[in-house]
């Protein structure tokens, strides 16, 4: 059993075209014995965004503080805030934002697509 203390995993900008405003930590993964799966925490400050895109995996999000809006495949906008999960088949388009004052922060779960 590996146990992280997730306060002292330094969260990195996001570097992907389409991104703004967005930090992640790497809470379990490859470096933590983890060969199947990686659990991510996203932090999306004001104002930021996730890019528009779509993997070819699915996953789970579970809202872990504020609200933001989750944008689906067809480009609908759904209200999302802390107590709420969800799942996004693979192959959907999607989209994290945040237009309000305080950051929206949720946990995503997926599959090591090193193994896919």
């Amino acid at each position: 059993m590996k146990i992280n203390v997730n306060s002292e995993i330094p969260a990195a900008g996001v570097q992907v075209e389409g991104a703004s405003n967005v930090r992640m930590k790497i809470l379990v993964g490859p470096e933590d014995g983890s060969g199947n799966i990686i659990m991510r925490h996203f932090f999306v400050a004001p104002g930021g965004n996730t890019p528009f895109h779509h993997h070819n995996y699915e996953h789970v999000i579970k809202v872990e503080r504020g609200r933001g809006i989750a944008v689906d495949e067809h480009g609908n906008e759904h209200a999302v805030e802390e107590g709420q999960s969800l799942f996004v088949r693979a192959g959907d388009l999607h989209q994290f934002r945040n237009p309000y004052q305080s950051d929206f922060e949720f946990i995503c779960i997926i599959p090591n697509p090193a193994n896919l």
